[in-house]
């Protein structure tokens, strides 16, 4: 994926809405869907390649929220910008949100980053995707039985020397109710190591999924998969097809098609 940015006098528009029907069930949201740069900000003085990183975007998401959006005909939102930008997935008021420093990557557009920017780029970009993925819960609940959210992510096959075994992970706070069938169906398929909560946790306050699904009461299931899987179109592909009958099943359990509360193990309600 290259970093295009908008042609001057261009509007950048920081979401991806993909239409789907409000019935399927699912609402699909990748976080880390690009790793673009609006003119402005030109390349926040950082070399061109760290942009092609994990650091910039989450490889091959944004391919495989895309089919799976076509094959469920589910609606997705995608953001368009790249996290070493503002990361979409932490609370605005997140230390992390705009990063001085990306896995050994110096980000000096970010060093200058005081609050009146911060407060710019929350504006301009994260608050215009969380808002749009408010739109379409209340527009799909609205419209029939409340859906079951699954954000699309990917993670590096080696951490800091270390090899990752896993294929896919299912990353989740408190509640089970999508994330036991998920886990079960994903564990059936033959020669997949699948990881519960790891290599991170899925507890996380404010967070995307913190913020749309538990606040809401929502079934919800966060996937990492790992990034030399899904890089190519084939691999993304590939993973798409694993993935449709599960969510499909998953879809259909009328008990992950209501609002029910769990208290989050990261301190909130």
């Amino acid at each position: 994926m290259t970093r295009p940015a908008a042609a001057a006098g261009e509007i950048f528009e920081p979401t991806e809405y993909i239409d789907g029907d409000f019935n399927s069930g699912i609402l699909l949201l990748c976080d880390h869907a690009r790793n673009t740069v609006p003119r402005e900000y030109g390349n926040l003085g950082v070399p061109p390649e760290q942009f092609e990183r994990h650091i910039g975007y989450d490889i091959g998401a944004r391919a495989v929220t895309l089919e799976l959006a076509r094959r469920l005909n589910a609606p997705a939102c995608l953001t368009t910008f790249s996290r070493l930008l503002i990361d979409p997935n932490r609370g605005d008021d997140d230390p992390t949100l705009i990063m001085r420093l990306s896995d050994g990557a110096v980000v000096p557009g970010n060093a200058r980053a005081d609050a009146g920017e911060r407060a710019r780029r929350i504006d301009l970009f994260h608050r215009p995707y969380h808002q749009l993925i408010e739109r379409t819960l209340d527009a799909m609940i609205a419209e029939a039985a409340p859906p079951v959210i699954f954000s699309i992510h990917s993670f590096t096959p080696v951490w800091r020397g270390v090899p990752r075994p896993w294929h896919v992970t299912v990353l989740w706070d408190s509640d089970p109710r999508a994330v036991e069938p998920l886990l079960d169906g994903l564990r059936t398929q033959e020669g997949l190591i699948v990881g519960d909560n790891e290599p991170y946790d899925g507890a996380l306050k404010n967070d995307t999924m913190y913020q749309h699904a538990t606040q809401r009461g929502l079934a919800q299931a966060l996937l990492e998969l790992r990034q030399d899987l899904i890089a190519d179109e084939a691999g993304a592909m590939e993973w798409a097809g694993r993935l449709e009958p599960v969510l499909r099943k998953i879809a259909g359990l009328p008990g992950c098609r209501q609002i029910r509360h769990f208290k989050s193990r990261c301190g909130g309600d």
